[in-house]
């Protein structure tokens, strides 16, 4: 688990957004498996999940503007710039692994 490189924390709009974004994502991903339980078509099963798989990714994205806005540059602003480079390399690395 990464630490926090600052006491900065996403502005209150990003959050908001972030937990709508995520509230429409778990609500798909209870309709998928309703659509699994009604034995629906594995095709429409996999567009419903590529689906998901993209808002995700959006979720990420606007994390990661988010992250960079704030803590990023909050960390920058009181000299810990090499520190947030630092947990943003990392954070970046487990991301693309997933890609």
């Amino acid at each position: 688990q990464l630490k926090s490189t600052s006491s900065a924390y996403l502005q209150r709009d990003v959050r908001e957004d972030l937990k709508a974004r995520l509230a429409r994502i778990e609500g798909h991903v209870r309709g998928v498996r309703e659509m699994l339980e009604q034995d629906e078509s594995c095709e429409d099963l996999m567009i419903q999940l590529a689906a998901i798989r993209s808002a995700t990714t959006q979720v990420i994205v606007k994390l990661f503007e988010g992250h960079m806005e704030t803590c990023v540059k909050a960390c920058v602003q009181t000299g810990k710039g090499q520190e947030a480079l630092g947990g943003l390399t990392s954070a970046l690395g487990t991301l693309l692994k997933q890609v």
